[in-house]
């Protein structure tokens, strides 16, 4: 469903984030995306979704294409309405001043069609907590309520490709295990889902195939269920090392550098 092609992207003209990375998004799958901080992964999201202009960010060089159509230059409305592919950021960007409902009403400004308020009803049924406080201010929530509010908005636009940008951050586990299980429930319904996330295990266990990214590039891909045993990506990305190598944080960087390459 969607294709990255060496895609190469820059900050301000000169600030190299994304070097010549290539990757493909099946239908029904759900797609990890993991890396350290400052590896790419939000700018790669940022760059699908046609929002890289407002980061003061270029595509240099790569395409990207929806079902077999470009949509580099388009602007973040038109690739959602016209691709139906869309972003929940990770800052959870809720309108905290507007009730629940009123939230999931201006999230779906772009449709047409008279089953708006059955979509909100199948949001609240998919997010009880919002349903139990639907006429209060978003403002009010907490940040568990306001990323499943922010996941719920993005439903109403009725997508066909979901990235998430780092859902978990910040909330608590039981949340983040409530989250995750939606998450997977949403990609059964036929919503393809990439995924970006720190918490890597949680992610590859619901994941379908995951890449992992370093300064810019794609260093290892596989199956999720290949990554989660995959040494590497065990000591780097979950936790799984040695307690010596840990403690050495730079020898680490360089070893992992080394076995990348």
């Amino acid at each position: 469903m969607l294709a990255i092609e060496n895609l190469r992207v820059v900050y301000h003209d000169v600030i190299s984030v994304l070097n010549g990375i290539s990757l493909t998004v099946q239908e029904g799958e759900i797609l990890v995306i993991i890396g350290a901080n400052g590896a790419g992964k939000t700018t790669l999201l940022r760059a699908v979704a046609g929002m890289i202009d407002f980061y003061d960010g270029d595509i240099i060089e790569g395409d990207i294409k929806v079902e077999g159509t470009s949509i580099k230059g388009l602007d973040a409305t038109d690739i959602m309405k016209r691709h139906g592919l869309t972003y929940v950021m990770e800052d959870r960007p809720v309108f905290w001043y507007l009730t629940i409902e009123e939230n999931l009403g201006a999230a779906s400004f772009s449709r047409w069609d008279k089953k708006v308020k059955a979509d909100m009803e199948a949001v609240y049924d998919y997010f009880p907590a919002l349903g139990a406080m639907r006429h209060k201010k978003a403002g009010y929530a907490s940040g568990g309520e306001q990323q499943m509010l922010a996941i719920g908005m993005a439903l109403m636009t009725k997508p066909k490709i979901l990235l998430l940008d780092e859902p978990s951050l910040g909330l608590a586990p039981l949340i983040t295990e409530e989250l995750f299980r939606i998450i997977k429930q949403l990609n059964d319904t036929g919503i393809s889902i990439v995924l970006v996330e720190q918490n890597a295990h949680a992610a590859l266990e619901i994941g379908t195939r995951g890449y992992v990214i370093e300064l810019g590039r794609i260093v290892l891909e596989g199956k999720a269920k290949d990554l989660i045993n995959n040494k590497d990506v065990r000591e780097f990305y979950l936790g799984s090392g040695e307690k010596e190598r840990k403690s050495y944080r730079d020898a680490k960087r360089y070893k992992r550098r080394k076995r990348w390459l």
